[in-house]
């Protein structure tokens, strides 16, 4: 969630993201930040480590954004309903899960409490439905890989 809050400070956005008003702000702040505007090397230098952080933060709303969300909707359901949990990592509150179709998704905001029923539980896909899946805010962080 903090990644979430300071990437939505960065392009100051308030509330639900909006496709849109992201691109507007990315193009300003990656006009403002381009390292070739600068001649000073420190200024340079503190440039690139600006500009870095805005086309990854772009990229990263974009894909939790409710428009991304909805285009991806079909083919999420088809993953959580259809394929099985293969894997699954938790760090401060946020929980990667990995199906069998090869996609990974992230979830935000999950404690270490609901991390362990998840792990615990007797069907993980039923309670990642129930509890996780559809609850908390997500982005899917790796696609499936095609095998030949």
């Amino acid at each position: 969630m903090k990644r979430i809050k300071e990437y939505k400070k960065l392009f100051k956005i308030e509330g639900p993201i909006n496709l849109k008003e992201l691109k507007t702000a990315y193009r300003g702040l990656v006009k403002e930040w381009h390292p070739d505007k600068f001649t000073d090397e420190v200024k340079k230098e503190e440039a690139e480590i600006v500009s870095t952080q805005i086309i990854d933060g772009y990229h990263f709303l974009v894909s939790i954004a409710p428009e991304t969300k909805e285009a991806n909707l079909e083919a999420y359901k088809t993953t959580i309903t259809e394929f099985q949990v293969s894997d699954w990592h938790h760090k401060s509150m946020l929980l990667e899960v990995t199906f069998t179709d090869g996609n990974k998704y992230e979830y935000f905001g999950v404690s270490k409490i609901l991390f362990g029923k998840f792990v615990n539980a007797k069907s993980m896909n039923n309670f990642g439905k129930r509890n996780i899946f559809n609850s908390f805010t997500y982005r899917k962080s790796m696609k499936a890989s095609v095998t030949v």
